[in-house]
């Protein structure tokens, strides 16, 4: 029994889920969570940090230990009298030395500042991708709430046609309508069921970009939430544009490209200069003529025979057949062409930011505009059936009326729903 009732609850709780219902927020942020180029992002500015570590790593000292052991037949040099011998010999050697570089052109401090930029570019790269990310699924959101319009239009539409059809077919009992009249609201019929259809496949397709655009799994059911709140009333969008582009992710990312770029150059550069470096240690070591009584004992080896150095060097780079000038003729470019992308991201988000402004407003006119037309056809419509019904209009009138208005609705719904993506773009855009 208690086994059952934990199945019990088990299946509850997972039927609870399946019923869930998503707002758009939850799908964008399931969809930032799990979408493949957010985690390549995530993983590249980990090795972008990595690369900074390692930057920074190359200031401190370099320590090495080292533990040889050497055996030796045959002829060979005895170190104790520095003649040639016959006899086996065993030799143990210990080491422990550091090195530090002193001088090297400023390239290390380059590197950890074309790090750091690399850095700052991984976190704007991640961003953009979540951002970007957000906004694909917002839009797919919108696809899904407007053929889910589209389709509930169709449908109001449909079952209009089936009581126009049976008002018809009475009339043409009566005489008041021909057989063509009938023949004509069978054919409107038919093409509402075939729209119903169509309208169907479309929010279908919708759905399954949405899902795809979350990586959310195919074979589960998604139940999209009924209250929308896609808008942000007390933004004000003209100020949001006012504040330009400055901050935008895209643009972010190309600048510190640039930067890292030009730290890069710099870094090349110092190939040119000569570096410096010191060095110190500390070795001894323990020798040993096998089958012979003589040989003094480890500890008095290792403490007699140890010994101590510190050194300094210098290196004069003269002639390293042209690499480093060719090297230096690449980076100049790379340096170049993060220039040239930078400002072509610039005007190419400026242009976006300023074609989205535009469509915004224009789609909120476009809705005022249309709300009029939609009031407008519907009185006409309410008109043109009320004169079918007495017989003053024809059915392809009262067809073409009905679709005029079926297409200045869903021009109505397209138009709201073009408002709300314009204003996620904006913000995007000004990185709001």
């Amino acid at each position: 029994m208690k086994k059952l009732y934990l199945t019990l609850i088990l299946m509850q709780s997972l039927q609870a889920n399946a019923q869930e219902q998503w707002s758009v927020w939850q799908c964008m942020d399931y969809a930032v969570e799990h979408n493949h180029n957010v985690r390549k992002a995530t993983l590249s500015l980990d090795s972008y940090k990595a690369e900074k570590l390692s930057a920074i790593g190359s200031f401190l000292p370099s320590i090495g230990a080292n533990i040889g052991a050497q055996y030796n037949f045959g002829r060979a040099i005895d170190p104790e009298t520095n003649t040639y011998t016959d006899v086996s010999t065993f030799n143990n050697s210990y080491s422990l030395s550091t090195s530090l570089p002193i001088f090297d052109g400023f390239s290390r401090i380059h590197s950890l500042r074309a790090a750091k930029a690399d850095v700052l570019m991984g976190k704007n790269n991640l961003q953009q991708q979540k951002d970007q990310t957000a906004l694909a699924v917002f839009q797919a959101f919108i696809n899904v709430l407007y053929y889910k319009g589209t389709v509930k239009m169709a449908e109001e539409k449909l079952q209009e046609s089936i009581l126009t059809l049976k008002q018809t077919r009475l009339m043409e009992e009566i005489g008041r309508k021909s057989p063509a009249d009938v023949a004509q609201i069978e054919a409107q019929l038919a093409a509402d069921e075939y729209l119903i259809t169509q309208q169907q496949n479309n929010l279908h397709l919708a759905m399954l970009s949405l899902k795809k655009e979350m990586n959310y799994p195919l074979a589960d059911t998604l139940i999209l939430s009924e209250n929308h709140s896609l808008t942000t009333e007390d933004i004000n969008i003209a100020e949001i544009s006012a504040n330009g582009i400055t901050n935008n992710p895209e643009l972010q990312q190309s600048y510190y490209a640039q930067r890292s770029a030009l730290h890069q150059l710099r870094r090349t550069r110092s190939a040119l200069f000569p570096s410096l470096s010191v060095n110190a240690g500390i070795g001894t070591n323990y020798y040993k003529t096998l089958h012979s009584e003589n040989t003094q004992s480890f500890n008095q080896q290792f403490k007699n025979n140890r010994g101590e150095y510190v050194g300094a060097s210098i290196s004069i780079p003269l002639f390293n057949r042209l690499n480093t000038i060719a090297s230096i003729r690449r980076a100049k470019n790379n340096y170049k062409i993060a220039c040239e992308n930078y400002v072509q991201k610039t005007v190419e988000l400026q242009k976006l930011l300023k074609e989205a402004e535009l469509d915004y407003y224009g789609s909120i006119k476009e809705t005022k505009q249309l709300e009029k037309k939609v009031a407008s056809d519907s009185i006409a419509y309410s008109l043109i059936k009320h004169q079918y019904n007495e017989g003053l209009s024809t059915a392809i009138d009262l067809q073409t009326s009905a679709s005029t208005l079926l297409k200045t609705r869903a021009d109505l719904a397209k138009s709201r729903l073009t408002i709300a993506l314009k204003h996620q773009l904006i913000r995007y855009y000004t990185a709001l």
